[in-house]
């Protein structure tokens, strides 16, 4: 037997995802992000959420990902500053069995392989005891594709995905809902941009595009987390202090993993922390290579992260926002530049002194920053500038005191009493996901919600005059990041404002090119520049759900056109199919196999006369298309219930091999001009074309493969040869590029990898 204690080396990254040297080779205890926030439906209920395994390709069979076994899957809650360690865990156990051992399908004949169930255990007295609240909880299975999902001989029968996933969620013995299983990842970055030694870009490509994880989700009363058990209608203000919460989540594992020769493998010893996060790419982007297995095998408790600290008074990512350090060197960030003389004086570059020469003014007295107050933290020396204002929102929140409320109203003095904006104070010094539940969440459908979450709220904040008074008013997104985090939050994005010195210029610390006086405008350019950067994807790739658990279903790992037989019937899924063809008119008869026979159909296409959404089935392909032999022989059909975008199919028809050398018209279209596509297929998000031998003026026109024109070119006066750049749309998919002269017409189809 082989025993192992200890996990080789490697590392790729995004939010959390394999941001540790060890925790990048044990990939189910991956703690790859962390969610707090307001439920938007229901104002006394806060959703906790934290997910697991990172990069699961929807595809990923035979072995399809699930939880672990014999890991503990949790989630922490802290209310309480005076007591030590947590004040509420809950802990996932899973458990793993195959229903049908003799086959290698995941899912056959209703049943189900590496199926996974949960218990979830709930502490209250800092893990000493724990108690189920939960056992035998369901995970649904991985969305492999319509015949294991929805097929009721050979699959589950299952009318859809998101009713397996819906029939998962589990109300808790203590009262709170639970909900374990795949979905599409929710967080957003340009993970190759980014980790490109900063190269950041405009419309960035989404390293986490459809791909899934694993979440753990936790619908929980406001009364439950607070630590009076009250509810928020019994809270004093909505910065009540008394409503503030402190979030992470980890994975542990036991210390020895013995592998035997018949192919069992043993657990034994006491759990080891393996994974943990609480604020969003502490770990990713603030702890050194060097440290971050450290990072991850501690808890934010008993001054443990304090070794840290000086990572965020002074952060690497600081120095490529300063030109007198490597600014210069990372292009990608030159809209971010730390204050260097902000107000005349203050200089926050690494290294310097901040706020820190005005330690002991009578001026500190009644802030936040006087040593009655919290001097010695947020002002410890003349080296650590950022201590004043990233260390606090990582690892103490921020108070709702004078220096840490919005400029309006303080006159030109940022140790002025401002307009409150945020209060999720919970002193104890630790990487936590702070939040207040008190704050009211920002309507999904309000004009004014944003995924900039408080940077965007200071902004209203500070130039609305509907909030032009120091008085305590609730201001869309004071319920965003880093006042807990949303699914929709551009946490990437928010972050790097942050080390740009945003928060210092809200507060009243305007940048270098504002001039102090009477009537001066601090919306200076180098502020504007902060407000417009975004880190290049600023969304997720798909919807989320308006109700619990809000994250959306994972990704199907079967795409394109099933095979349907002669037999199908009503009960086979909705199909798009071509019932005839004339080679000679060019006529074509859409038609359908299976779906509810009870609903009308309605179709698309592109590259046909009246191509648009019709219950019309006969309809014509263009003359244009069909006699130009060297254009794409493909046609790209739709179909949907009339109106209801969520049923919609595609069907690929080959019109060209049904007519063999009957494709009239053929020889009379023999002019010389040619189109060819340079790295067919790409991975990238540009292709180059050639255009030669052209007889006029070329127009370019790209479509995607639902017939929706996203580009045009023109080629005024080509000459023999033309190049041309052509950028494809976001999404991986097919396109199709026309070229069109007076005399001559191709069509020639582009693979985005």
């Amino acid at each position: 037997m082989a025993v192992l204690t200890y996990l080789p080396y490697n590392q790729v990254i995004a939010s959390s995802h394999r941001e540790a040297p060890l925790i990048s080779n044990d990939p189910l205890a991956d703690n790859t992000d962390v969610y707090a926030f307001k439920s938007p439906t229901d104002a006394e209920k806060i959703v906790l959420i934290a997910n697991y395994i990172p990069f699961e390709d929807p595809s990923g069979g035979p072995n399809w990902y699930t939880f672990g076994q014999n890991i503990r899957y949790e989630i922490h809650v802290k209310n309480n500053a005076a007591t030590a360690g947590d004040d509420i865990t809950y802990r996932f156990t899973f458990t793993v069995v195959n229903e049908d051992p003799t086959t290698f399908f995941n899912i056959r004949l209703g049943k189900q392989n590496q199926k996974a169930t949960y218990t979830c255990e709930r502490s209250i007295d800092g893990g000493r005891t724990f108690t189920a609240i939960v056992t035998n909880g369901v995970v649904p299975p991985a969305n492999i594709g319509p015949r294991s999902i929805e097929d009721k001989t050979v699959g589950l029968g299952a009318a859809n995905y998101n009713a397996l996933a819906t029939k998962a969620i589990t109300t808790a013995t203590s009262g709170e809902r639970i909900f374990c299983g795949p979905i599409d990842d929710p967080f957003f970055v340009d993970l190759g941009g980014a980790f490109d030694v900063g190269n950041f870009r405009p419309k960035g490509r989404d390293g986490l595009s459809r791909f899934n994880c694993h979440t753990i989700a936790i619908e929980v009363p406001v009364s439950t987390l607070q630590k009076s058990g009250k509810a928020v209608a019994q809270a004093a203000t909505i910065l009540d202090p008394d409503y503030v919460i402190g979030v992470w989540a980890s994975s542990s594992r036991q210390m020895i993993k013995t592998l035997y020769a018949a192919g069992d493998v043993g657990y034994d010893g006491g759990w080891v922390q393996v994974s943990r996060l609480g604020m969003p790419l502490t770990n990713e982007a603030v702890i050194p290579v060097g440290m971050k297995d450290k990072w991850n095998s501690m808890t934010p408790y008993n001054g443990n992260d304090l070794q840290f600290a000086k990572y965020f008074t002074n952060p690497e990512l600081a120095l490529y926002m300063d030109d007198s350090q490597f600014g210069s060197a990372v292009p990608g960030l030159s809209a971010l530049r730390i204050q260097s003389k902000s107000l005349g004086s203050f200089d926050f570059r690494n290294g310097k002194p901040g706020l820190f020469g005005l330690k002991g003014n009578a001026a500190l007295n009644g802030t936040a920053l006087s040593e009655a107050a919290f001097g010695s933290v947020l002002l410890p020396d003349a080296a650590s500038p950022r201590a004043v204002d990233l260390l606090p929102i990582f690892y103490t929140g921020v108070p709702n005191l004078a220096p840490y409320q919005l400029a309006t109203g303080k006159g030109g003095n940022p140790l002025a009493v401002g307009k409150p904006f945020i209060h999720n104070f919970l002193p104890t010094l630790g990487d936590m996901l702070r939040l207040n539940m008190a704050v009211p969440a920002t309507p999904r459908n309000d004009a004014k919600f944003s995924s900039l979450g408080l940077v965007q709220a200071a902004v209203l904040g500070l130039t609305d005059p509907m909030y032009a008074n120091t008085n305590l008013q609730f201001i869309p997104n004071m319920d965003g990041f880093p006042n807990g985090r949303r699914l929709e939050d551009d946490v990437t994005t928010i972050e790097l404002q942050a080390v740009g010195g945003v928060v210092l210029a809200a507060v009243g610390l305007w940048y270098d090119d504002f001039t102090p006086g009477p009537g001066a405008n601090p919306v200076t350019p180098s502020l504007v520049k902060v407000l417009s950067f975004n880190a290049g994807v600023t969304k997720n790739d798909t919807t989320l759900k308006g109700a619990f658990p809000f994250v959306q279903d994972p990704w199907r790992g079967f795409l394109g056109n099933p095979y349907i037989g002669p037999d199908a019937d009503v009960t086979k899924p909705l199909a798009a199919t071509v019932l005839s063809y004339n080679c000679n008119t060019g006529d074509i008869t859409f038609g359908r196999i299976g779906g509810d026979p009870n609903r009308v159909v309605e179709y698309q296409a592109a590259g046909v006369v009246n191509g648009t959404w019709s219950t019309n089935v006969t309809r014509q392909i263009e003359a244009e298309l069909r006699k130009d032999a060297n254009s794409n022989r493909f046609l790209w059909i739709w179909a949907r219930y009339v109106g209801d975008q969520s049923s919609l199919v595609n069907f690929m028809y080959d019109f060209r091999t049904p007519c063999g050398q009957a494709r009239q018209g053929a020889a009379e279209f023999t002019e010389p001009m040619a189109v060819r596509i340079m790295g067919n297929p790409t991975i990238g998000d540009e292709v180059t074309v050639e255009v030669s031998g052209a007889s006029g003026p070329v127009q370019l026109y790209l479509s995607n493969s639902r017939g929706q024109r996203i580009g045009q070119q023109t080629i005024s006066i080509p000459g023999a040869v033309e190049l041309r750049t052509v950028r494809l749309g976001e999404q991986p998919g097919a396109y199709f590029l026309q070229a069109v002269t007076p005399t001559e017409r191709q069509t020639v189809k582009i693979i985005r990898n």
